[in-house]
């Protein structure tokens, strides 16, 4: 089993870099959290989202899947080849996680590949957005972020935590708790608590939508006006008159708040703008997603 963060840091002369949100995981009661909620097994092949020090792609390993490991800092890859060694079930990809073609993990593989990692919190958003662009040919995602993060995935419509990612996340993804992961959990000790999540692909969206891109936009639009009933947050869109007609289209009260709509309603204000695009009364806004009903 591979050395402790402290003594790899040590035996390598290195320090984690603050400016790119380094802090390695130091509890094994979390790692072994986090392996079993990804069901690493044989015939499986896991991603891991910044390898690190190599602790949790060590454990990863010795289930037996197919571990593709992302790192970008060249010292830590360094690492992770000299510490992980030579191993047939061991892939390490130098590279950015954000602009990873996560697609290339899913080819040939009969069981979908999970995603696992301790997200940089400065990343977080990014990377789950990123992701998204992925949901369907990818099995669950084990992630570490901020506890406040964790808060506003796992919030229900009409709490105070609840806002755009929860709506757009939940859409096509069931996001659960996995642990607590204090800030004594990690080498250096953040200022912030964290969380392990698992979110995992439904089988069919809360709600079809044909433009994913416009989707996100919509929710974004009306969580940046939270505090304005839906009929005026929507109007940075296409103006009040529109979003109106999409609220009566839509079955959705005008006068309520962004805060109260589950994932369906907003699919289906953006159903509404989508046929106001397609009649002519609203100007298209480019080339539709592909639609996404039958892939989550």
């Amino acid at each position: 089993m591979i050395d402790p963060p402290g003594q790899l840091l040590r035996r390598h002369g290195l320090h984690a870099r603050h400016s790119w949100g380094q802090n390695f995981l130091i509890s094994m009661d979390v790692h072994d959290a986090i392996v079993r909620a990804s069901g690493a097994r044989p015939g499986m092949r896991v991603v891991e989202i910044g390898a690190g020090l190599g602790t949790l792609t060590d454990r990863l390993l010795a289930t037996g899947a197919d571990i593709w490991a992302i790192e970008r800092d060249r010292d830590l890859c360094k690492v992770l080849r000299e510490e992980i060694g030579p191993r047939p079930n061991f892939t390490l990809h130098e590279a950015d996680a954000v602009r990873f073609d996560y697609a290339s993990a899913a080819v040939g593989q009969e069981v979908p590949p999970a995603i696992v990692g301790n997200l940089p919190y400065q990343l977080t958003g990014p990377l789950l957005f990123m992701m998204l662009e992925h949901h369907a040919i990818t099995g669950p995602w084990v992630v570490m972020v901020q506890k406040e993060v964790a808060d506003r995935l796992c919030s229900p419509p009409g709490s105070r935590e609840y806002g755009g990612v929860t709506a757009v996340m939940s859409r096509v993804r069931a996001v659960s708790r996995v642990c607590a992961a204090s800030r004594g959990c990690f080498l250096p000790a953040p200022r912030v608590d964290s969380a392990v999540i698992r979110l995992d692909p439904r089988a069919a969206p809360r709600g079809v939508v044909r433009d994913r891109i416009g989707f996100q936009q919509l929710v974004r639009s009306a969580f940046q006006q939270r505090r304005k009933v839906l009929s005026n947050a929507l109007t940075s869109i296409a103006g009040r008159e529109a979003a109106l007609r999409w609220c009566v289209v839509a079955g959705v009260d005008p006068q309520i708040r962004p805060e109260r709509l589950g994932p369906e309603e907003f699919a289906a204000l953006q159903r509404a703008r989508e046929a106001e695009e397609d009649s002519g009364v609203l100007p298209p806004r480019g080339t539709p997603e592909t639609d996404d009903a039958g892939a989550s």
